[in-house]
């Protein structure tokens, strides 16, 4: 008959579990960890910040702080990273010894997550306003100075170059674009910036206004600007094609994004392929951001994200995002004089490219102060001018950098 010692299979038990792993020396980084995911499913649930990517970022974070989970294995990706490693650049070791969350951060590391939500975002987004005042182009352009002035702050603070351009890429507020970068140049700081992205993303509504409505004139605020000629189905289907083949010859590192979002924007626009805009829209969008948020969220370990590191990021990014609202509304004001008071400059804050919310607060903050005046097809130009201009930016970046 076999012994059967009790006492030392509870032991076992308890020597295994995770509870143990909390108490042992380092444990309390875990807790910590959860609290911070906790705080952010707070923030996602209830105060409805980025709800749709947020909760997943979070609950990723929780699960991957769960010791012996075995969810996701940060030793994995370091090998992964390291030159010097059997293992460099080996999916195959990650797919033999990896967990659940290793599997799905393949789609952030192959850059295949960030491209397919490009895809959905031009299949969401309609052009026309962007062509019919080109103009709109420089408040999308100018509100990237956010992006370069936080790089050279980053680069005084200590951070490396590719780390300072990830970093920088947060004033663009464009997610995708955010984690695509990052995962390219300095995927160690991935949880840190996405974070910093999607929160400022979600709070532009608070963020945007006082500097609105220091940089601008009560006159100013109070422009109605005139009924933007109706575009062409012609040029809304010649567009994406003309941009796909410019920008990816000026830049080819732009490809992946500009590419993927001016084919979604052609399902949309050609008018011959609406099941697949409906499904890069909706189905395939949705699944994908559920594979993207929680792997983001796996790589919020604590050995990476409880360090002085992570606070720079958090201030550099805010600071990041606070610029590209000015370069954008000084353009506005710019153009505003030069056809003598056509332009309301309001819309130039929209040149970050979080599409439409930018947008929305561009007609709210306008009118407060002339309750007739209709300025969100207006901002659409340069809102969706930044979602290029972030792009480009990224691409100009990773071919300093990569």
């Amino acid at each position: 008959m076999l012994a059967f010692n009790i006492g030392e299979s509870l032991l076992g038990i308890w020597e295994g579990s995770g509870i143990n792993a909390f108490l042992a020396d380092g444990g309390w980084k875990s807790l910590v960890m959860i609290a911070i995911a906790c705080v952010l499913l707070y923030l996602g649930i209830v105060k409805k910040f980025e709800p749709l990517l947020l909760v997943g970022i979070a609950f990723g974070c929780l699960l991957s702080n769960l010791p012996l989970g075995g969810l996701y294995h940060q030793e994995l990706w370091d090998a992964f990273m390291d030159e010097g490693s059997q293992y460099y650049h080996s999916y195959g070791h990650v797919l033999a010894n990896g967990g659940l969350l290793d599997f799905f951060y393949i789609g952030v590391k192959t850059s295949l997550y960030p491209c397919i939500i490009f895809m959905g975002v031009g299949a969401m987004t309609d052009f026309g306003p962007l062509l019919a005042n080109p103009k709109s182009m420089l408040m999308g352009a100018s509100a990237q100075l956010g992006v370069f002035a936080a790089f050279f702050l980053a680069v005084l603070l200590g951070f490396t170059g590719p780390e300072a351009a990830s970093i920088g890429i947060i004033g663009g507020a464009d997610g995708p674009t955010a984690i695509f970068l990052t995962t390219k140049l300095a995927p160690h700081l991935l949880g840190a910036i996405a974070i910093a992205a999607y929160s400022y993303m979600a709070l532009i509504p608070l963020i945007q206004p006082p500097f609105m409505k220091l940089l601008t004139t009560k006159k100013e605020r109070q422009v109605v600007m005139k009924q933007a000629r109706e575009v062409s189905k012609t040029e809304k289907i010649v567009f994406p094609i003309v941009v796909t083949v410019f920008v990816a010859a000026m830049l080819p590192d732009t490809a992946p994004l500009i590419g993927s979002l001016m084919l979604g924007n052609l399902f949309r626009e050609c008018g011959v392929t609406g099941r697949l805009s409906d499904t890069v829209q909706n189905a395939l969008m949705n699944i994908v951001t559920i594979m993207l948020s929680t792997s983001v969220g796996a790589t919020m370990v604590a050995s990476t994200f409880l360090t002085p590191d992570t606070l720079k990021i958090v201030l550099l990014g805010v600071l990041s995002f606070i610029l590209s609202t000015v370069g954008g509304l000084l353009t506005g004001k710019i153009l505003y004089v030069v056809t003598k008071g056509k332009i309301n400059p309001l819309i130039g804050s929209a040149g970050v490219s979080a599409v439409p919310m930018a947008a929305r607060v561009s007609q709210d903050v306008g009118r407060k102060y002339n309750p007739t005046n209709y300025l969100l097809m207006h901002a659409m130009g340069p809102n969706v001018a930044g979602v290029i201009g972030s792009a480009i930016a990224a691409g100009f970046l990773l071919s300093v950098f990569g």
